[in-house]
């Protein structure tokens, strides 16, 4: 299986979320999945990245064309797609992957969760989703969602399509357990 992994680019954060990321990225080798990132070096993407070569699995970068500057981009990649824009990036990353892990990050983060979340609730996508909550990084997040719930602005079954855990474990028992309902949907 190809997942999906959002998450920051910036390497300027707490060294316990890039050893999460690296965790994250050996355990999905380990279970045999394949990762689908947007190519970056650093941040939680390159830790994620560093994690599925460790462990032998298959990196596919996808990246906006205008982010490949010397520097940026992993270059341990399988394989590397160039996208014109970022809109079509977060298309061919949506196309290619299973399922979606988010991780913590930026604006560009939660841009890419909050539209895979959009997708999944108005059915275009079955696709497994979870977050890796880090040192607690989105429970606002969970927290602005329950906020949302209950001002009737978001709808409850919300709370299902995404599972939450600190743990690289859980989440991705979590992810091999619904990609197999997904797989034998009809």
């Amino acid at each position: 299986m190809m997942i999906c992994v959002y998450g920051a680019a910036s390497d300027d954060i707490n060294k316990q979320y890039i050893s999460a990321g690296e965790e994250l990225g050996l355990k999905m080798a380990q279970h045999g999945h394949g990762l689908i990132f947007g190519g970056g070096a650093g941040g939680l993407m390159g830790a994620a990245a560093r994690g599925v070569h460790k462990g032998g699995g298959r990196i596919v970068g996808i990246i906006p064309s205008f982010f490949n500057v010397d520097g940026i981009l992993y270059d341990k990649c399988d394989e590397q797609i160039f996208t014109d824009t970022m809109r079509i990036r977060k298309q061919t990353m949506e196309d290619m992957s299973d399922a979606f892990i988010i991780t913590p990050g930026g604006v560009g983060t939660f841009d890419e969760f909050f539209e895979m979340l959009t997708l999944r609730s108005l059915g275009r996508h079955s696709k497994p989703m979870a977050i890796l909550n880090t040192m607690g990084y989105y429970d606002n997040l969970v927290g602005m969602i329950e906020k949302g719930i209950e001002g009737g602005f978001i709808k409850p079954s919300v709370r299902d399509l995404t599972f939450v855990s600190d743990s690289v474990d859980e989440v991705l028992r979590y992810i091999d357990e619904l990609s197999l309902i997904h797989i034998s949907e009809p």
